[in-house]
């Protein structure tokens, strides 16, 4: 028994000791660091300067911050009915017995496996660029010439150009979930209810989707995590600095804390960066339990 113990403890120790210095430790010290104004990251402790609640107020009066926050629920909200919208038709459609399964899944799934970077830039290079884009190649020939001369990357249309690109990025990710929800409900409820006389539609809205709630809540959390790490396609869509058409919290917090040539953001301030990181780490917590409460499937039977 004393060897058992000594085994489990010599196998215990070394994960916990990892555990607590790569992901407890730097929790506890954002925390503690969105209460003091720190000019720069790597400053000891002696030069913080408490400020208690005063970086979350001036995040909130912060009129850039707010923007972000605004543009990061319509990404969340628009984006997010889209993305599972699109990726649940694409899952059944794909697990109804057609041919080819493995080839579209694969393809849907493709921007996936490409760079953010890369997909960004070939968006703005190729299909959202005013001369010869996708969209305006394509608009002219079918002779819509108004919406040929839209610019697609000006302060009015960036921001829907952001999101129709991310969303495409995403759609396969998301259309995996699904399928993986389907593949476990069984043939025999669809065959039975065949047999009561019930129709396709009738069978997706009282057999899928009820057996898919907790899919639904998975797919949720992971739209809203990814959603709070946005920032390589903002930053992508606005280059030199923070657009508020497509400025998200993310970006924000890094201007926050490595500084930025604009009006709003003058000064270096890490314990403001950590007070944003500290907010979008809440938005997830209360999408995770606002999701678990709402999408309970434990009356559920496959």
């Amino acid at each position: 028994m004393k060897r058992n113990k000594s085994m489990i403890w010599a196998f215990t120790i070394p994960g916990t000791i990892l555990f607590l210095g790569v992901f407890i430790y730097p929790i506890i010290r954002t925390v503690i660091m969105s209460f003091f104004k720190i000019v720069e990251i790597t400053d000891p402790i002696s030069k913080w300067e408490f400020r208690g609640l005063g970086n979350y107020a001036d995040l909130f009066n912060a009129p850039l911050f707010i923007q972000s926050l605004i543009n990061i629920a319509k990404i969340w909200t628009i984006g997010g009915i889209v993305t599972l919208s699109i990726s649940l038709l694409l899952a059944i459609i794909l697990t109804s017995g057609i041919r080819g399964k493995g080839f579209f899944q694969a393809a849907i799934y493709l921007p996936n496996v490409i760079s953010a970077v890369a997909m960004a830039t070939m968006w703005i290079q190729y299909a959202f660029n005013s001369s010869y884009g996708f969209f305006t190649t394509f608009f002219r020939i079918i002779g819509l010439e108004s919406l040929a001369k839209i610019q697609w990357l000006d302060a009015e249309h960036k921001f829907f150009a952001l999101l129709f690109s991310y969303c495409f990025g995403m759609i396969g990710h998301h259309m995996l979930i699904w399928i993986s929800g389907i593949e476990r409900i069984s043939k025999e409820y669809y065959e039975a209810s065949g047999i009561d006389g019930a129709n396709k539609f009738q069978q997706f809205f009282h057999i899928t989707l009820p057996l898919l709630r907790g899919i639904l809540r998975t797919n949720i959390i992971m739209w809203s995590i990814s959603i709070a790490g946005f920032f390589i396609w903002s930053q992508l869509f606005s280059p030199l600095t923070a657009d508020t058409s497509t400025v998200v919290p993310m970006v924000y917090m890094y201007t926050k804390v490595f500084g930025a040539e604009t009006a709003d953001i003058i000064s270096r301030d890490a314990g403001a960066g950590a007070a944003i990181g500290i907010i979008l780490c809440a938005f997830v917590i209360i999408i995770f339990r606002v999701a678990n409460k709402v999408l309970k499937d434990d009356d559920l039977e496959f």
